[in-house]
């Protein structure tokens, strides 16, 4: 009976869970005015892309998702090289001061994000990276969590593999290239997912940094057309499933990864 009862609970719990999104996808597909009426409906009459078709040809919200796509791919790309040299080096590597460095980076983790936007957009004004990519890219290039994540992960790889590639021959670069990204594989999958997410739901910031319309990202987008359409629902729906569509897939794509990293995170404590 116990058995029973916490499956019912999960069940329910995970369509509670899921139908605000079930919703959100079911009304992207409903004509103009359907997602309004009362009473309401959970499923549309009939299916219809016209807000999707709206989307890329009335609104030309395609230039915006090329940009979010192009800035998230980026910026993730780039941020794991430096993330994991970064992690690698405060795990493995000995030079003066380097705990005392360390712990005044993760002390840098309780200041928010919010505090540190204006002279973050001073600086990149005065290189002259205001209303660009690069005042989007740059911050994100590397982060604390970042380095903290592959630091703890690399500590556990024993120090003697590493020994014996320097015995071997192997340069520095060969031994963080051909051991320790192999073997980091799914914490780096894990932090790709994490900073794939954060840039891709990024409002603030590139509201902040960019005037140009032509240069918003998607989430920037869908939020100065909500000035525009607030009645029209359904197009913010299908708005809405265009912005989470992209991270879903990434995560299910990576999903294996994801969880054995999570995994052994969780073992070696």
């Amino acid at each position: 009976m116990k058995k029973y009862l916490l499956y019912s609970f999960l069940i329910v719990s995970g369509l509670i869970t899921l139908a605000p999104f079930i919703w959100m996808v079911s009304a992207s597909f409903m004509h103009d005015g359907h997602a309004s009426v009362y009473p309401p409906r959970f499923f549309p009459d009939e299916f219809t892309f016209e807000q999707y078709i709206a989307l890329f040809s009335r609104l030309n919200i395609t230039r915006n998702f090329l940009n979010s796509l192009f800035i998230s791919v980026i910026v993730t790309g780039i941020s794991l090289i430096f993330n994991s040299m970064a992690g690698y080096a405060f795990a493995k590597y000995r030079f003066k001061g380097k705990n005392k460095l360390f712990n005044l980076l993760l002390s840098s983790m309780i200041i928010p994000a919010q505090v540190t936007m204006l002279p973050l957009f001073l600086m990149l004004k005065e290189f002259g990276f205001i209303n660009t990519y690069m005042a989007l890219i740059i911050p994100g290039l590397a982060n604390i969590f970042g380095i903290f994540l592959i630091r703890q992960y690399a500590l556990s790889i024993p120090d003697s593999l590493i020994e014996s590639a320097r015995l071997d021959g192997a340069t520095d670069f060969q031994i963080y290239y051909k051991i320790i990204m192999p073997l980091a594989l799914p914490i780096l999958v894990t932090l790709a997912i994490f900073t794939f997410m954060g840039t891709w739901n990024d409002f603030l910031w590139p509201l902040i940094a960019l005037n140009d319309s032509s240069m918003y990202t998607l989430p920037v987008a869908l939020a100065n057309l909500m000035g525009e359409h607030t009645k029209d629902p359904e197009l913010m729906m299908a708005g809405s499933v265009l912005t989470i569509l992209p991270v879903l897939i990434v995560f299910l794509v990576l999903q294996k990864y994801y969880i054995k990293g999570i995994m052994m995170g969780s073992v070696k404590g």
